[in-house]
């Protein structure tokens, strides 16, 4: 049986969703449709709805159901900068850190090319934290010409955190909006919406053991967005489209079990990170955890390793039967080095040479210890295979 520690890509259905997800599955009925089976489906939808603002704490009527990351993304950065462009106020600035999620990166370039928006990529440390410093100068400098800034809760690759509440304190002495990918924090970190200040929040539901193809975007009851999609109407307006009733409720289930678990997980895994991290260490001595001593997501575990390329060491382990990555799933497979790590100013040679280690509820002791007893031989074999390459 394969050993899973690839948490950050997806996390396993967990029990309590699928089991929500199976009872509703059967339920007939649109959730628009004004008859009895309709509005059937619509309570489960609105009971979602619910659940999923008490996990957050946020107001029910700003959680806006969508099909995952991705759109949530493209939805808020969008909708949020053709907003405050039909404003006339002249703002055409929109501000993100280059280790952002490509939902968010692409977004924002299409943008650009298409849009004439004007971006500031702000630089981050070599741990990959966003210089706040730089942002409280560009803030007071251009306040006034920029329309959203987009910073990211938890990287999805190295798991370092930006410290949303200065942010949108940051971006408050001018009234800007602040979006922020939340998809990768969401059960690993604490999450209140209403304290955070932001505009908008991405959220994806298969990232705490619910179903693929879910996710969520909140909009801040304050904040207003143009719609990418025109239709019926549903979610405010700003999401047209047959509500997915069951996969919200399952959502909803499975964000509730993540964040209410969250605490005693940690506690769990605290021991198995260092005995993992100590063994990573002890087996390779040029690998480097990518944070370094940044705040950062205790489950997942970034490494570089000079001189041994990350697909090699991911293939080696694979054949091993131990499930890691290299990076964010979405460019699993690209010969690629990872714009994260260049961004925080890595060589083209190490941000090739990657591992990222994500530890989840499933977890064992026994999960770490079959890693542990893999990891030797296939770094032992990525490396010679990495040198002969050189």
């Amino acid at each position: 049986m394969a050993i899973y520690l690839d948490h950050a890509a997806t996390t396993p259905l967990r029990p309590e969703a699928l089991r929500v997800l199976q009872a509703h599955l059967e339920i007939v009925g649109n959730p628009s449709s004004v008859h009895q089976l309709g509005q059937a489906a619509r309570r489960v939808l609105e009971e979602a709805r619910e659940s999923l603002a008490a996990t957050i704490d946020c107001n029910r009527s700003e959680v806006i159901f969508t099909s995952g990351g991705t759109e949530s993304n493209n939805l808020a950065i969008k909708g949020l900068f053709w907003q405050q462009n039909s404003l006339d106020s002249g703002k055409r600035l929109i501000v993100s850190a280059y280790t952002e999620h490509h939902a968010v990166i692409d977004a924002i370039e299409w943008l650009e090319r298409e849009q004439g928006a004007e971006t500031i990529w702000l630089p981050v440390s070599d741990a990959g934290v966003v210089d706040l410093v730089a942002l409280e100068t560009l803030v007071a400098e251009r306040g006034a010409e920029i329309a959203l800034i987009t910073l990211m809760w938890a990287n999805n690759e190295t798991g370092v955190l930006t410290d949303i509440g200065a942010v949108t304190r940051i971006a408050a002495t001018s009234n800007i909006a602040v979006h922020s990918d939340a998809v990768a924090a969401l059960g690993h970190c604490e999450i209140n919406f209403s304290k955070s200040g932001l505009a908008a929040m991405s959220l994806s539901a298969h990232k705490v053991g619910g179903p693929v193809g879910v996710g969520a975007l909140i909009v801040a009851r304050s904040a207003k967005l143009t719609s990418l999609t025109h239709g019926g109407g549903q979610e405010r307006g700003m999401r047209s489209g047959t509500m997915n009733s069951a996969g919200a409720a399952a959502f909803a289930e499975a964000a509730k079990q993540a964040t209410m678990g969250q605490v005693a997980l940690q506690a769990r895994l605290v021991p198995l990170v260092a005995k993992l991290r100590a063994a990573i260490e002890g087996a390779a001595t040029e690998a480097r955890f990518s944070r370094g001593d940044a705040p950062g997501l205790l489950e997942t575990i970034h490494y570089t390793f000079d001189g041994c390329s990350g697909d090699s060491l991911l293939f080696m382990l694979d054949s091993a039967g131990v499930a890691v990555s290299t990076g964010s799933a979405c460019t699993a497979g690209v010969a690629s080095a990872s714009h994260v790590l260049l961004a925080m100013g890595r060589s083209e040679r190490e941000a090739t040479g990657t591992l990222r280690i994500s530890l989840g509820y499933t977890t064992t002791e026994a999960d770490v210890e079959a890693f542990i007893g893999a990891f030797p031989a296939a770094h032992a074999r990525a490396k010679m295979a990495g040198l002969a390459a050189g």
